[in-house]
């Protein structure tokens, strides 16, 4: 696939490692000589130098034959300009990274795909969704919904509690058995393998465990795996930046009591009148005096996402040792992720990650809705529409020659989430999930096409 990237920020920079990583034909544009070096030192790419709101520019990036161009500037206009430019001189597909999540809203109103852009996205918002979905299902560590909660991903660590800690994956099952979940994938404590269970793989003290569930089944996983479900209310979050303010604006429209805390001060009065439903605290968050004075030891969660990943992890480790339950940190460094749990930290975010999964379902074949990586693993969910001619229409889950390193999740057939075994007959129209190893996923395309 050809692909053209419009800005060598962090995230451009992100996605086009990504992307390098799996053959894809990559160009990146950007104005500024230094990204585009450290980018063609370190990466497998094509770069310019170059305005991508020039005809010019994009002529040499033979925009005529490209794929896919992602426009991922700081400037949303210019990527907005960039995405129709580049339709009207060939390009099949656009998506433009934006910061007004206005324009999502709208999307369809303001009819963007008229005019050259395929897909709107905005880091930021996706990160204040994924914070509002982890405070939500409070005992998980990581969590993705496929058609509006039809179908769910949770991931947590298993403790020694967990009834079901050195048994079978088919014993565990025994112990559900009306089953609403099904495990996905394993990641041993202290190792970077990822496994796709079977019914012989034990679960051991100390996994990361993620699972496909239904709404049924969140409440069954809770039950099983010895977690609690902790109930939160009042929460802290610590930086005012557009993550910060719409996670605020999100919780507090679900009914959560929010404190904000922003060291600057005029910002600080700007968030107050617009978030008049969050108690907005200008000051030091760093400060622990002032978290304390704050009554930090009476929150249930603390997200931290300040512009600093060190403040955030420092700050959520504070929160911690005052007994909140909860922690949240933004991060830029995809190395700390390594580290989370070892630290004490309930969760990690990386909005370049978030972005990159969003985009990734673009570049993959068959028709794919939705996809997401596993923080820290090496495994891919993606979300299939099956068609008439796929080669798993009409057919049942056991007779599919699925790689042993993939497994189906569930199916959505409706708009109602399903737990497929073994005889269950997947039928066009049906959205299947499933989870994957990279080498495995253009086998498992092949299905679906």
């Amino acid at each position: 696939m050809k692909i053209v990237i419009a800005g060598a920020g962090e995230v451009g920079f992100h996605l086009a490692k990504l992307l390098s990583y799996e053959s894809q034909d990559i160009t990146l544009i950007d104005n500024n000589k230094i990204n585009l070096e450290y980018a063609d030192a370190h990466l497998d790419i094509r770069t310019i130098k170059g305005d991508a709101t020039s005809v010019k520019t994009l002529y040499d990036a033979q925009i005529e034959e490209i794929d896919l161009v992602i426009a991922v500037t700081s400037s949303e206009t210019t990527n907005i300009t960039i995405c129709v430019l580049a339709k009207q001189l060939g390009a099949k597909r656009a998506i433009a990274r934006i910061s007004n999540t206005e324009f999502i809203h709208y999307k369809d109103k303001l009819g963007f795909s008229k005019f050259g852009v395929d897909e709107l996205i905005s880091p930021e918002a996706l990160a204040a969704e994924e914070i509002n979905l982890l405070i939500n299902q409070s005992a998980f560590n990581d969590t993705f919904q496929f058609d509006q909660g039809a179908l769910t991903m949770v991931g947590f660590r298993l403790s020694s509690t967990a009834p079901f800690v050195n048994k079978m994956v088919k014993d565990a099952a025994n112990i559900f058995p009306d089953l609403h979940f099904v495990p996905i994938a394993i990641q041993r404590l202290g190792t970077q393998y990822t496994l796709i269970p079977r019914g012989d793989t034990y679960f051991k003290e100390g996994d990361q465990v993620y699972f496909i569930t239904t709404e049924d089944g969140v409440e069954e996983l809770y039950k099983l795996t010895g977690k609690v479900k902790q109930e939160i209310k009042n929460v802290m979050i610590l930086g005012g930046s557009k993550i910060g303010k719409k996670t605020a604006k999100n919780l507090c429209d679900t009914k959560f009591n929010v404190k904000l805390v922003e060291s600057d001060n005029e910002k600080a009065f700007e968030l107050a009148d617009e978030l008049p439903k969050t108690l907005v605290i200008n000051g030091d968050g760093r400060n622990v005096g002032l978290l304390e004075e704050e009554n930090i030891h009476d929150m249930d969660a603390f997200i931290a996402v300040t512009g600093n990943a060190e403040t955030n992890i420092m700050s959520c480790l504070v929160a911690k040792s005052k007994g909140v339950k909860k922690t949240i940190a933004l991060v830029e460094n995809m190395d700390y992720f390594q580290l989370s749990h070892s630290i004490g930290i309930n969760t990690l975010i990386n909005k370049k990650l978030l972005a990159a999964n969003n985009i990734f379902r673009y570049i993959r074949k068959g028709e794919v809705v939705a996809m997401t990586k596993l923080n820290n693993m090496n495994a891919e969910i993606l979300e299939f529409i099956v068609n008439q001619k796929s080669k798993v229409a009409n057919k049942k889950i056991i007779d599919i020659n699925i790689p042993r390193s993939a497994i189906i999740g569930g199916v959505v057939r409706k708009g109602e989430g399903v737990i497929a075994l073994g005889d269950f007959v997947i039928e066009p129209g049906d959205r299947v999930v499933v989870c994957s190893l990279p080498r495995s996923i253009q086998k498992v395309e092949k299905l679906f096409l």
